[in-house]
């Protein structure tokens, strides 16, 4: 992957491909930020400008054995962890990161390196209880792969994808190769919440935070899609909020469904919590433990969203809004519940909820407890 294939992020791809070529390539950095920003691919693509052995102006050159082989995700000295689990795992069976390799190739070249959580947990299927996981078997297995000398390049690098999925176990195993770096070692973690990382891990690596995507670029990204009409093109851009994934699904639709039960299970939330149905709360709170992990957090993901939404237009600032539609009518109804007093608990009870379902918590539990929480504060204001 080259820098000219990842969709805006200009001054920082310049960034990098500067820090290579003036030889200041720091042993362990942090590249943190969204899916839809691109920070997986900016991770490969500057792996690819690092072990290119033709590079110029400011690229990699996408023609040598290197670049040929990081763009199939095949290099010798490029190695992989990610979360990985599996259904009708036996008692004491070892499931590391090589045995998926083939399908997170297939995954990540079928997305163009715009790959998210949701998408590869999908994919691995792992239903409704499991999620995935990097344990301390997998440490062990960075350690023994980053002992061998290099085969063609002059560096070795190992891009780890959401480290903030490790167990304890293995994070400290990481800070322990952190600390002790071998030579010419890059370590890239990509990462969607660093903060759940050890404070430790983090002040051993050098962050690269991966902004948002300017909405220009992916208006211009929206045209190249398909999209003719450029008054639909600069919308398009506008409600994607900085995310090529999210202009993609609202150029395909392929996300319409999920967004569109998210905003039922909201809109019934918040309804139920204005009537104070305590009894149907705790029936809308087993509905929603009955969805998967991740799509539960997509759920909260989704409630935060129009909930900060509905406070802009309580504000009476229309015009820095990102909803449409159905969610715009039922916002700009609902905006009168949703104040100053109330915006940062109601959040707050997100985040809670959020980590809670992250660290395995009985989802029927978190959200009857956040779905009563919540209904305690929707009062007109």
């Amino acid at each position: 992957m080259q820098f000219k294939d990842i969709t805006g992020q200009e001054d920082l791809k310049r960034h990098l491909a500067r820090s290579v070529d003036n030889g200041r390539v720091s042993h362990a950095q942090l590249f943190t930020g969204m899916a839809g920003a691109g920070a997986l691919a900016l991770a490969v693509a500057y792996v690819q400008y690092l072990f290119c052995e033709h590079r110029h102006d400011g690229d990699s050159c996408g023609e040598c054995p290197s670049c040929r082989q990081i763009e199939k995700l095949a290099h010798p000295d490029l190695h992989w962890v990610f979360p990985v689990n599996k259904q009708g795992k036996k008692s004491g069976e070892v499931i590391t990161c090589d045995e998926f390799l083939p399908l997170f190739r297939e995954s990540f070249l079928r997305r163009g390196g715009y790959l998210t959580p949701q998408e590869w947990y999908e994919r691995l299927d792992l239903g409704k209880t499991l999620k995935g996981i990097i344990t301390a078997r997998e440490a062990d297995q960075i350690i023994r792969k980053l002992s061998f000398k290099s085969y063609e390049s002059d560096y070795k690098a190992m891009i780890v994808w959401l480290p903030e999925t490790m167990n304890e176990e293995a994070a400290n195993k990481i800070l322990k190769i952190l600390e002790e770096p071998w030579n010419k070692t890059l370590f890239l973690l990509v990462a969607e919440q660093p903060d759940l990382l050890l404070k430790t891990i983090i002040s051993r690596t050098q962050e690269v935070t991966v902004p948002r995507i300017a909405p220009e670029c992916l208006e211009a990204a929206a045209v190249a899609g398909g999209v003719t009409n450029p008054e639909e093109a600069r919308q398009m851009a506008r409600f994607a909020g900085g995310s090529l994934i999210e202009l993609q699904h609202l150029i395909s639709g392929e996300n319409d469904a999920q967004r569109s039960e998210n905003f039922d299970l909201f809109c019934s939330l918040m309804r139920l919590s204005y009537n104070d149905k305590h009894l149907e709360l705790i029936g809308w709170a087993e509905d929603a433990a009955q969805l998967s992990r991740e799509q539960q957090r997509g759920f909260l993901r989704d409630a935060a969203r129009l909930l900060r939404e509905s406070f802009v237009l309580h504000a009476r600032i229309p015009q820095i809004s990102y909803l449409w539609g159905e969610e715009l009518r039922f916002c700009k109804n609902f905006a009168p519940f949703v104040g100053s007093r109330n915006i940062e608990p109601l959040l707050s009870q997100i985040e809670s909820a959020g980590e809670q379902i992250a660290q395995n918590g009985n989802p029927t539990i978190v959200f009857t407890h956040f779905a009563l929480a919540v209904s305690k504060m929707i009062k007109h204001l």
